[in-house]
């Protein structure tokens, strides 16, 4: 049976003592905002099988935080079952406060040195084929936390040779020299999310700069061209096709590779609102567009997400490029 997973009052991490702050301090003081009925065609597993529950207590066990948990990710029933995580480096609190993550704002902690090996020992254990690795933003660190990447990415590689990595990255803003230190650790896939349209950078992802991001993608390919690119964005925030449709321009110019595209869904009634649900049929229209101009892979879906299916995603994008260059 699919269930329609409640993100705006399920959240268990919101029982909490009075004294507790805040998970986004930012937005506590904002007014709610309208919440639009999900259409019948936003359904997925509710999580709890077996196999999440291995995967849930290896997480644990390595006291590991993990973007499904943290961003609430409606895919995590169907994703841990297949023992398929992404990790979420440097902590769970981030220094941006965007207007549509649900991942806790604040002041970080300092970094933990263990965590390179414990996300390695993890991936080993979980026998993964593809691992994900992502971040909160760290602008307190003086690299943007670019060198801890790098760690991460050389631990796995130690403990797992086989195991492909798939990095999902900040933009490292006013950060000179951190995505050179990432790109020389040679992740298989580099992912770097532009979010949404420009216009909508100023009330969705403020922190950012559209541009920046653009040019963030373009220098991994330069610096080295073996390396796979990749961006996603939501709609359902008030853009209007057209812009969609630049933005993939955009990407192309920058030789990115793959391009996701899901359905934004509002974490609790303080987030951005949803605007609209993009209809099926809309998401398919994506999908073929994208790949007439020209990117190797295209995902678009209400769910789809920058790590569903990663791991079949990278073996279809070796196999695009074999079939393109030969190479």
């Amino acid at each position: 049976m699919a269930l329609v997973l409640d993100l705006l009052n399920n959240d268990p991490r919101k029982a909490r003592g009075a004294g507790d702050a805040p998970r986004h301090p930012e937005k506590a003081h904002r007014p709610d905002q309208p919440v639009l009925r999900k259409p019948d065609w936003i359904r997925v597993k509710a999580p709890g099988s077996p196999k999440w529950a291995e995967t849930h207590k290896i997480v644990k066990e390595n006291g590991l935080v993990t973007v499904c948990e943290e961003a609430g990710c409606p895919n995590i029933g169907e994703c841990w079952e297949k023992k398929h995580a992404t990790f979420m480096i440097m902590g769970d609190t981030c220094t941006r406060a965007c207007a549509f993550c649900n991942v806790k704002t604040g002041m970080p902690g300092p970094l933990d040195a263990r965590e390179p090996q414990h996300i390695a020992e993890a991936v080993a254990k979980l026998g993964l084929s593809h691992v994900v690795i992502t971040s909160v933003d760290r602008d307190d660190l003086a690299d943007g936390g670019a060198d801890h990447f790098a760690k991460v990415i050389r631990a796995i590689r130690e403990l797992s040779p086989k195991t492909t990595i798939e990095i999902l990255t900040p933009d490292f803003l006013r950060k000179e020299g951190a995505l050179e230190i990432v790109v020389a650790a040679r992740p298989d896939v580099f992912n770097h999310n532009l979010e949404t349209v420009p216009s909508k950078y100023l009330t969705v992802r403020p922190g950012a700069r559209y541009f920046h991001s653009i040019r963030l993608l373009q220098r991994v390919k330069e610096i080295d061209p073996s390396i796979f690119t990749k961006s996603g964005i939501m709609v359902g925030l008030g853009e209007e096709r057209h812009e969609v449709l630049q933005l993939m321009d955009d990407l192309r110019s920058a030789e990115v590779d793959f391009l996701t595209i899901g359905q934004y869904l509002q974490p609790t009634r303080k987030h951005h609102p949803v605007v609209r649900f993009v209809t099926p049929e809309e998401f398919a229209s994506f999908d073929t567009v994208a790949r007439a101009k020209g990117f190797l892979l295209a995902s678009a879906s209400p769910l789809t997400r920058s790590s569903h299916h990663a791991g079949e995603d990278f073996a279809r994008l070796k196999a695009a490029r074999e079939a393109k260059t030969g190479v």
